[in-house]
């Protein structure tokens, strides 16, 4: 099937910046797009592995990567090569927009990350956040990226996480 095979499954790039530069820019599959909630398909994108501590990324590993264009956040669910669920990547980021087949979202530095089995929600890169100067130069958006964390962390502990997905 060639790319432009009106049995392709529609593409999207997904583009991450980040400090008004593009820190990655991948392709995507299409799963789903209700004009508020985007839903793509990808392949890791990383160079080679990346180890968190928490959790390993690598070549095979499949994300299932939800985006809003009226939410402060993007989730993406990590599975490896074989389906196993590693778990939950959470990136807070401004409301992605899409156009001319480019998915963009701005990344806010701060994240979080549940396991599969919900046992571990971590709170990621707040010094990265603070040191962005957010809270300065638009403190609106600090505030809401700030909101943003709190309700991905209480959805993440108190069990209504993947209701978030549907």
């Amino acid at each position: 099937m060639s790319a432009n095979s009106p049995d392709s499954p529609p593409q999207l790039d997904i583009v991450l910046v980040k400090a008004g530069r593009t820190k990655i820019r991948y392709p995507a599959e299409l799963l789903h797009d209700d004009g508020t909630h985007v839903t793509v398909r990808a392949a890791w994108a990383g160079a080679g592995v990346r180890d968190f501590g928490f959790v390993r990324f690598e070549p095979g590993d499949v994300f299932t990567e939800h985006y809003w264009r009226d939410r402060w956040y993007a989730v993406k669910e990590v599975r490896g090569p074989e389906g196993a669920l590693k778990g939950w990547y959470c990136d807070i980021t401004r409301p992605a927009s899409v156009s001319e087949g480019e998915l963009v979202v701005e990344d806010l530095d701060l994240d979080l990350w549940r396991s599969a089995d919900g046992s571990a929600v971590l709170r990621l890169d707040e010094d990265e956040f603070a040191e962005s100067g957010l809270e300065t130069t638009d403190p609106q958006a600090a505030a809401a990226a700030r909101s943003a964390l709190d309700e991905l962390e209480l959805r993440a502990r108190e069990g209504d996480f993947e209701a978030l997905l549907a």
